[in-house]
């Protein structure tokens, strides 16, 4: 049995394509052709040519010295925070542009939360001369002040979504509409592994190079090529996925994934989804859901921007129902305090999503002897103001 996805587009239970009759050719058009596209000889060539010379892969696989000796293990830090734009989002980004371009779209639509996958759609639209239309809801614009003006000096629209709790759910309703009024010529930009089918599977795939680069990295510094952890954060979970893909499937490497506690699991005040959802449809695939006894979503909180989704991606709504990887919440405070304590034993200042990875490790018991690879998936630059804030 494998954990990736089956040809039918579902991990286990969930996954799938869920979506409206006007947007069923634009994903039958993506599901017919990715594959084709991903493994052509032409687009691999131009791909690997942009994330070493445009992104700046590989990204450095550093051993944390105080971090190592704190924790009692061998910890190495994935340092996607290192990439072009400040995070892991570059990876997929150029990708679909890539795959877009193939497609003979024009126009270029994406979502946005923490604004990082916004900067960096941006970006590789600035790269290949397309318009881009980024939405975002109105209170991560005001939270992410910076990254909304990186958008819009790359040329990008932004577009400030009101409704809802005016986060990254709402910010992604508003993408599928747009999408909905230009099937034709329009091209939507997942940035995570959430969505129907294939994009799923499709950004798993982009980010793959995270584990790919792992696995020869760690056989040049420990002189085997797998860990026995692999920690990630998840909010739709496409660092998580790219840092476990290589390894999704081998049972030596334990896969351990924080999700935002919020306030706490128990208040209400939370995003975390696995530990509190059941199972329904959002923005096209069955996954985990928030949501009350009459099924509605029920609105997220995170003190990150980037994790305060109600869903899961439908890969690690299968990993945590079939126990191949263990979920932990990690609260805003957890969440913060870690990331000083990264910021002071390391001199890394790392994204608050990243920052929730590092607060699992508290939490766990390693032996001496153990290898952990923890994700550092983006750069803190962008929530300076809230680390500043929460410590006044």
């Amino acid at each position: 049995m494998s954990y990736l996805v089956d040809e039918n587009g579902y991990y286990g239970d969930f996954g799938g394509a869920y979506v409206p009759e006007i947007l069923h050719k634009c994903v039958e058009d993506l599901q017919n052709c990715y594959l084709k596209i991903i493994d052509s000889e032409d687009f691999q060539k131009e791909y690997r040519r942009l994330l070493k010379d445009y992104a700046g892969r590989p990204s450095p696989l550093y051993q944390a010295g105080r971090l190592s000796e704190k924790y009692g293990a061998h910890i190495y830090l994935k340092r996607e925070d290192l990439n072009h734009t400040g995070a892991h989002k570059i990876n997929n980004t150029i990708g679909q542009i890539l795959i877009a371009r193939r497609m003979g779209k024009t126009r270029i639509i994406a979502e946005t939360g923490a604004g990082q996958h916004g900067v960096a759609t941006a970006t590789v639209c600035a790269l290949m001369n397309m318009r881009c239309v980024v939405y975002m809801g109105a209170t991560d614009v005001r939270r992410q002040h910076m990254n909304v003006e990186k958008m819009k000096m790359l040329g990008a629209t932004v577009v400030p979504v009101e409704s809802g709790n005016k986060t990254l759910k709402d910010a992604t309703n508003e993408a599928i509409r747009d999408w909905c009024c230009h099937p034709e010529d329009t091209y939507y930009i997942i940035g995570s592994t959430v969505g129907p089918h294939p994009y799923p599977d499709m950004v798993a795939r982009l980010q793959s190079v995270i584990s790919e680069e792992i696995k020869w990295q760690l056989q040049e510094k420990v002189g085997r090529d797998y860990p026995d952890y692999i920690i990630a954060c998840v909010g739709g979970g496409s660092n998580a996925a790219g840092s476990i893909y290589h390894y999704i499937d081998e049972p030596r490497v334990k896969v351990v994934l924080a999700e935002a506690g919020g306030l706490g699991v128990e208040t209400g005040k939370t995003a975390a989804t696995i530990a509190l959802g059941r199972t329904g449809i959002i923005h096209g695939a069955k996954t985990y859901v928030i949501q009350n006894e009459d099924g509605q979503i029920e609105e997220p909180y995170s003190v990150s921007a980037g994790l305060d989704y109600p869903g899961i991606g439908p890969m690690h709504a299968n990993l945590a129902k079939s126990k191949r990887a263990k979920v932990i919440p990690v609260n805003d405070d957890e969440a913060i305090a870690a990331g000083f304590e990264l910021t002071r034993l390391e001199g890394i200042i790392p994204a608050l999503e990243s920052a929730h990875a590092l607060g699992v490790l508290p939490k766990m018991h390693f032996s001496p002897d153990e290898v952990i690879v923890l994700t550092v998936s983006g750069r803190g630059d962008k929530d300076m103001e809230t680390y500043l804030e929460y410590y006044k």
